[in-house]
């Protein structure tokens, strides 16, 4: 008797002994630091000079756990690389960008920082199985969970917003829309757990629901409409699975619906601003790109070097040309796209457009033929629409871009499967 696909995760035979517990708890421990759900708590919610420096030491235990994960399987990692030529393509331009930083110091550390963050989530998708790196990121997402509703519900109630937006759920972090989009992502990782991993599914559903009424609780329109999008990609995989007429039949559904949102974005997105509560400078975010795609075309092959911009306190640099026209001083560019030609240049651009392309290609491959579909194509949907609004790619001490590289890799290399 042939299983369907959907069976692999009960028939996997894992030996777990005390290395896979220890890899275990690494992963969730590193998962966990680069959530950055434990800054407000600790440190609060207003951070000076002296906080800054003490959260980046804070990072340094997870660098060592990832390094510690990479020595348990040294081989299986660098085979894993060599199948990422342009994840490799987009680290090298990174480092390379030092020489013409206009930053360089700054540059220098955080490049530490991102390849320690990169090798993460490379390390993630070499050491488990799709059902158990689903489990490991569910079970990280657990504990932000129940740690975000008993930060608002025990006295002083630290979890809900007084001032802006009082009333709003923000968890532990600082504000509402950070709760409501880790919810949102942590949703489709607890329905991918569920589906991929039978024997716990109950209560994997259990955080999904806990996870949607974090999302609700926040408030946050933009972050339920990405996990209503996440939760269709998941629908999608699974009726997609089914059998060949319904995959066709679920695969012409998600491109009709896909065109007939963009439809509703071009004619109509007056309408679609409203629903999110959003203005037509979506609160500005238009005003800094216009700023900062200004400013990138002053340097277009090179940019301004890796993370080199948004601390410059020159007065004279592009920061203080991006603040005087937006009208207020950001913190990043609020766009995948523009970060990456603001500080890595053209090649940058076209280094993390080729990545990304690749994985959202193998993750739509992946629908009809691996179990992984049900973790990864949920995620890169929300990712993807992420990456319009916020600066999560090639991004430092941020679990999303350590998620994104475990699945590019686990897309890209079967590995233990």
């Amino acid at each position: 008797m042939t299983l369907s696909v959907d069976a692999w995760p009960a028939r996997e035979a894992e030996r777990t002994d005390v290395w896979d517990w220890l890899a275990f708890g690494l992963a969730v421990f590193f998962i966990l630091i680069y959530s950055q759900g434990w800054i407000a708590p600790i440190f609060g919610t207003k951070l000076d000079e002296a906080s800054s420096g003490m959260i980046r030491n804070a990072y340094l235990p997870a660098y060592a756990a990832g390094i510690v994960l990479l020595a348990m399987a040294p081989g299986d990692t660098l085979a894993a690389l060599i199948r990422q030529p342009f994840l490799l393509l987009l680290l090298a331009i990174v480092a390379l960008s030092t020489l013409w930083s206009i930053a360089p110091d700054q540059t220098v550390r955080r490049i530490v920082a991102v390849f320690a963050t990169t090798l993460c989530g490379v390390v993630l998708a070499t050491r488990f199985r799709w059902a158990t790196m689903a489990e490991v990121l569910a079970t990280a997402n657990a504990v932000l969970v129940v740690g975000s509703i008993l930060w608002a519900v025990l006295p002083p109630n630290n979890g809900i917003m007084t001032e802006l937006f009082p009333g709003a759920w923000r968890g532990l972090w600082v504000e509402k829309n950070a709760l409501g989009g880790n919810m949102a992502t942590a949703f489709t990782i607890f329905a991918a757990a569920a589906l991929l991993a039978p024997r716990r599914r109950v209560l994997w559903w259990i955080f999904a629901g806990l996870a949607l009424a974090l999302v609700l609780l926040s408030t946050s329109k933009t972050s339920l409409v990405s996990l209503i999008l996440g939760a269709g990609a998941v629908g999608f995989v699974w009726v997609a699975r089914r059998g060949p007429v319904s995959g066709v039949a679920a695969t012409w559904a998600a491109v009709l619906g896909a065109l007939l949102m963009a439809a509703f974005l071009l004619f109509a997105s007056d309408v679609f601003l409203e629903l999110l509560g959003k203005d037509a400078t979506l609160t500005g975010r238009t005003k800094i790109w216009d700023a900062a795609l200004r400013q990138a075309e002053l340097r277009p092959w090179t940019g301004y070097g890796y993370a080199a911009v948004w601390d410059d306190k020159s007065g004279w640099g592009p920061l203080a040309w991006i603040t005087k026209e937006a009208g207020f001083k950001a913190s990043h560019a609020h766009n995948a796209w523009i970060e990456q030609w603001l500080g890595l240049g053209i090649a940058g651009v076209i280094a993390w457009g080729l990545f990304y392309l690749q994985t959202m290609g193998a993750a739509i491959a992946s629908v009809f033929g691996r179990p992984g579909a049900y973790l990864a194509l949920p995620f890169l949907v929300i990712f993807s629409l992420l990456t319009l609004t916020e600066s999560v790619a090639v991004t430092y001490h941020d679990i999303r871009w350590s998620i994104f590289v475990a699945l590019a890799v686990k897309l890209s290399w079967p590995g233990r499967e």
